[in-house]
């Protein structure tokens, strides 16, 4: 069965940080695979149902490499193509035995007993933050620049081995670039960041430590593969994978949980469900929605529809998680659930690569935040919280809390 009447204009605003847009619903009751416009020009196949969307990820003839004509971007300008053909791609845009090659490199930096050694410094971190809550002046305080920002800024500093002197700078560039300023502040931002991994790289080189950096420079010596450039990328990968994303997890989970109070009641009461609840948390707000864009390198049948080469995919993780076939009222947040299906980190081999990373971090910081300040409250109604809203990441840009 082909479908080629195109409908729905993408990308399309969220009005509420609790749900997803209208038209999203609309297209998955009319059918889990269906052809949408692009603001940007052209038209995709859009995938709404969760088992169309796993089949998708996990298929090798769909690819990720943003530099083939026909891609399909939600922004599409000179300047965007001239940048992504110009460059090797990220890990992201890989495919194959590419992709598993680079992958293979770093994924032993998030096995389960290097994690492990680093919790006590992700809650040290945590920790810091909430005194200082605890330690302000004036309430209400602002959740994201006091604790939902710089946890995940730090955390990365740990893991690529910003020096502790360089946190300051690390933490502000970082903030710099997620915050809603200028396009010109955050482009400077970037640079200045950009040219500081670049210097850390080089320091690295010739003065290694006990960090991701140094043991991947190590490696690629033993190799006669030294990279620097890829390192490079590579932290760039890593920090726009895993900052803004649990930034905005952070902030939402919480807004999520203190307006369900029968919710965290039930992680207050028991922590051992606290990893089922960041579970439930990461299906019902799926803050990155439509990365998971590919385009077919032939022709394929999914779910029923023929899907051409050349033709570009997006896997809506959102729509997929909000799929009523396989999460009973989705519209639900259910702590209890048991989501750990859902598609918030992708699905097949570009799932995210630092998932257990953010599961921890949230883990962390939601126990301890509700532990410390057990009468935590968002200052003012939920329905009025300001929010940053778009197809692909959205969070709290804002959320004054008291107690």
């Amino acid at each position: 069965m082909t479908k080629s009447v195109a409908g729905e204009l993408m990308p399309v605003e969220r009005s509420c940080p609790f749900a997803p847009p209208a038209a999203y619903e609309r297209l998955r009751e009319q059918a889990p695979i269906n052809k949408i416009r692009l603001a940007s020009g052209g038209e995709a196949w859009w995938v709404s149902g969760h088992e169309e969307g796993r089949a998708v990820l996990a298929d090798g003839r769909f690819s990720s490499d943003k530099r083939k004509d026909g891609f399909p971007l939600f922004t599409l300008d000179a300047a965007t193509l001239q940048q992504l053909r110009s460059q090797p791609p990220l890990m992201l845009g890989m495919d194959g035995a590419e992709h598993s090659a680079a992958r293979r490199q770093v994924i032993g930096e998030f096995t389960v007993k290097r994690l492990a050694a680093l919790r006590p410094r992700i809650q040290d971190i945590v920790d810091h933050f909430i005194d200082g809550m605890l330690a302000a002046d004036q309430r209400p305080v602002d959740l994201v620049q006091a604790l939902s920002l710089p946890v995940p800024s730090l955390v990365i500093c740990e893991l690529l081995g910003v020096p502790y002197a360089d946190h300051d700078f690390f933490q502000s560039r970082t903030t710099m670039m997620v915050r809603r300023d200028s396009l010109e502040d955050r482009q400077r931002a970037f640079a200045e960041l950009r040219a500081y991994i670049d210097d850390l790289v080089t320091r690295k080189e010739s003065e290694p430590g006990d960090d991701l950096f140094s043991r991947q420079i190590a490696r690629q010596r033993r190799q006669g593969t030294l990279d620097h450039a890829g390192l490079v990328s590579l932290a760039f990968l890593l920090l726009t994978a895993g900052h803004e994303t649990t930034a905005n997890m952070i902030s939402l989970g919480v807004v999520g949980l203190l307006t369900h109070p029968e919710q965290l009641a039930l992680i207050t009461t028991d922590p051992d469900k606290t990893p089922m609840a960041v579970e439930e948390l990461l299906r019902f707000f799926t803050i990155a929605d439509g990365v998971t864009s590919r385009i077919t390198t032939e022709d394929v049948e999914i779910g029923g529809v023929s899907i051409k080469a050349g033709e570009g995919v997006i896997v809506s993780t959102l729509s997929a998680n909000w799929d009523p076939a396989v999460f009973e009222d989705p519209a639900e947040l259910d702590v209890e659930r048991g989501a750990r299906h859902h598609l918030a980190f992708g699905f097949g081999p570009h799932q995210c690569l630092g998932q257990n990373l953010a599961r921890m971090e949230l883990q962390i910081v939601f126990d301890t935040l509700f532990r410390r300040i057990p009468t935590l409250r968002v200052a003012g109604p939920a329905e009025d919280l300001p929010y940053k809203s778009d197809a692909v990441i959205y969070g709290v840009h804002e959320l004054p809390v008291t107690w």
